[in-house]
């Protein structure tokens, strides 16, 4: 090559420099074609995770408390009570408040221990013949199964949420006899009836008696008092809300009594009872005169059937006066006889004897007013 001759450099040809340009562009546009597509892609993903997260914040809130908050707890709420009846009562004493199997005698999952022969507790004993008696002053005979009598001679004593199970004579064939006067005995709870039901004339002879007839403040409360010739025999203190029914002969000429009393002066109150004595003789409710006057008694919202009169107010033909007899706000069914007792609802009741009241009794089929 010749001194100072200058090297001669290649030329790239145009044609390949459009297409090295065009593709440079091609490339940068992918590129930024890719990177708005992924930016796009976040965005959305990052739009959807947003969208979704108060869902998933609200469903862990869900789960924490409750959606309404409240200041307490909810309690599941009971089914209400089928409402009361007015009319009526006499096949479902309960349908209308009143006592039945269903709310009267030893509670429901009461467990009864047997009573026997020979055996003892705190203030009571049993004889040979497995009767007790409860001699303790505040003694509490409770939660036991009886067969035979459970005679009370201590003062304050409690008889309980008991079944006993008797029948018989005026010596041996009572439920529950008050002795020697005790004073302020409660009997509660109880349920009495005879072994053989109604049949024959095989019923206790009296449900509940108070012997002589002076035992002061004696309540009896709550109890279901079955198959005895007469139901409960009290002259003084409190008999209410009982079931006495299936009202039957310990004899064969027993006189049917729902409760009875036989004079005295001293404040009883029969209230909130049913009383029903299937029977065509005597009655559900009576006031005798047989030992002394009649006065001080209430005799007030009962539901009462049967007998032969279903009440005796106490008025005795030819006795002394009677006074202060308040027959009050009962019910009188014709569940047995159309009078509600075989020959009428009333007898011996002077409704003009000094403090003597007739008021609110109604026929329980109606609701319409009876008069005495």
């Amino acid at each position: 090559m010749a001194k100072g001759r200058r090297r001669l450099s290649r030329r790239i040809p145009r044609r390949v420099i459009v297409s090295a340009v065009t593709g440079m562009v091609t490339l940068l546009l992918v590129a930024v074609a890719v990177t708005l597509t992924t930016m796009n892609r976040g965005h959305r993903t990052a739009s959807n995770i947003a969208a979704r997260a108060p869902a998933a914040l609200s469903s862990a809130v869900a789960t924490s408390r409750p959606a309404s908050p409240s200041p307490s707890p909810s309690k599941k709420k009971k089914k209400p009570a089928p409402e009361l009846l007015s009319v009526g009562c006499g096949p479902d004493p309960h349908r209308c408040g009143f006592p039945d199997a269903t709310n009267a005698g030893v509670p429901a999952g009461v467990s009864l221990s047997t009573v026997s022969a020979g055996s003892s507790g705190p203030g009571w004993s049993t004889d040979s013949q497995g009767n007790v008696e409860v001699s303790g002053d505040g003694a509490v005979f409770s939660g036991y199964s009886v067969h035979g009598t459970v005679t009370v001679t201590g003062d304050n004593a409690v008889i309980k949420d008991d079944a006993i199970s008797n029948y018989g004579n005026d010596i041996d064939g009572d439920g529950v006899n008050l002795t020697g006067n005790p004073s302020n005995v409660t009997i509660e709870h109880v349920n009495i009836s005879s072994p053989y039901g109604t049949q024959g004339d095989m019923g206790v002879f009296a449900g509940i008696k108070d012997i002589n007839g002076e035992a002061m403040g004696t309540r009896v409360l709550d109890s279901n008092i079955a198959d005895a010739s007469t139901g409960v025999q009290l002259y003084i203190g409190l008999i209410e809300g009982n079931y006495i029914h299936d009202v039957s002969p310990a004899e064969p000429d027993s006189h049917l009594n729902g409760t009875t009393s036989n004079g005295s002066t001293v404040p009883l109150t029969i209230r909130h009872n049913t009383v029903f004595n299937p029977n065509s003789q005597t009655d559900a409710i009576s006031l005798f005169e047989d030992f002394g006057v009649e006065a001080n008694v209430d005799i007030d919202d009962n539901l009462v059937a049967g007998g032969g009169y279903t009440i005796y107010g106490g008025q005795n033909s030819g006795g002394p006066q009677a006074y202060n007899i308040r027959i009050t706000n009962n019910h009188f069914s014709n569940i047995y006889y159309s009078q509600c007792g075989y020959y009428g609802y009333i007898a011996a009741f002077d409704p003009s004897g000094p403090g003597n009241v007739w008021s609110g009794n109604v026929w329980d089929s109606t609701g319409e007013s009876v008069s005495p």
